[in-house]
């Protein structure tokens, strides 16, 4: 396994990340504990979470996840073999209302905090993110900003870094992190923790993959240069990078199948650059979640690439990409399809 530096910390975390939203909807909690004996066992030491999942999310199952996760620190003691990241939940409509109203309150990060702390099993976590922006901007599968919907916008920011600030010197919180987040709001964060002596955002976690690279325009400058890693969710597009949806496999069960939201990889230019790069992948003798995946990892402005997995062998195969490194003719390869095919499922 290949470790890198969590920005702002001396944690050493895995390239590969273990991605955990199923578990307690589509996975069970003895196939949760499965997955978290293999990828301890072959040096994964990085999972990341959200108070909101399990994912299809449902008042019934909110929260299963990191109490699955608690019950495994409990079992096993591995808690202190693991860097963890949660997340609290965001906007009111991207949890149905039943998680809060109120978003990024100090009463609302409290209460988040102390239940997260709850199911967990532990007395802190080591990246805590927040799971949206609190403010209208673009979310899934809109390529941008091109006006702004709210009638008012207050910008909270430094409000919000005083608050983590304080959990940060509680012990309760290590470093801290956005996610689904866009260049403005990221430096807004990195100009306010400047400006007012407070933390510094360590990471952004956003949608990164072979058919959506929008990430590089603009946000991936900010990484290189504020060294605030990327944590690349949907590396594979929700599957949609991988041998199962061209070599005949049952998908009925798939997420794409699962989530009506993710039809952006169902796009007639997404089919057809997956079909470009599964004919490079198998060219170079490898699968194309391999391909995929060892690609997001070479990125130099990538902290730690989040898997997610149903299966034992979906989970082996994708951290297997670790060890895998694509050489300078299978990257310029890569280019050569993103040239003709820029982007097809933002």
């Amino acid at each position: 396994m290949i470790y890198t530096t969590l920005p702002g910390t001396s944690l050493k975390v895995s390239k590969i990340c273990l991605g955990t939203m199923t578990w307690g909807k589509q996975n069970s909690q003895s196939d949760a504990f499965g997955q978290m004996n293999y990828a301890l066992e072959h040096g994964v030491n990085f999972f990341d979470t959200a108070e909101l999942y399990a994912i299809p999310k449902e008042r019934e199952t909110q929260g299963a996840t990191e109490t699955i996760i608690g019950n495994w620190f409990k079992e096993t003691g591995n808690r202190n073999k693991v860097i963890l990241a949660s997340k609290i939940a965001g906007p009111a409509k991207f949890n149905n209302h039943y998680i809060r109203e109120k978003v990024y309150t100090k009463e609302a990060f409290e209460d988040a905090l102390h239940h997260s702390l709850k199911r967990l099993q532990t007395d802190h976590i080591d990246l805590y993110q927040l799971h949206w922006p609190d403010r209208a901007t673009n979310f899934f599968g809109q390529r941008g900003v091109t006006k702004l919907t709210e009638t008012e916008y207050v910008d909270r920011t430094q409000e919000i870094l005083e608050i983590l600030n304080g959990f940060i010197k509680d012990g309760k919180i290590g470093v801290i992190g956005l996610s689904n987040e866009t260049p403005w709001g990221t430096m807004n964060f990195l100009e306010k923790s400047r400006a007012y002596d407070l933390p510094k955002i360590s990471t952004v976690q956003n949608p990164y993959n072979l058919l959506n690279r929008t990430y590089e325009i603009g946000m991936s400058e900010i990484s290189l240069r504020e060294d605030v890693g990327l944590l690349p969710y949907s590396p594979l597009g929700f599957g949609r990078l991988s041998d199962k949806f061209l070599d005949g496999s049952d998908v009925s069960s798939s997420r794409i199948e699962l989530f009506p939201s993710m039809s952006r990889y169902n796009r007639l230019n997404a089919l057809k650059a997956t079909e470009a790069y599964y004919r490079l992948a198998k060219a170079h003798g490898i699968s194309l979640a391999v391909l995929a995946l060892a690609f997001v990892n070479t990125r130099p402005f990538v902290t730690s690439n989040i898997i997610g997995a149903t299966t034992m062998e979906q989970l082996k195969e994708n951290i297997t990409s670790a060890s895998y490194v694509p050489d300078a003719s299978l990257l310029k390869a890569i280019e050569e399809i993103h040239e003709g095919n820029p982007n097809p499922a933002p």
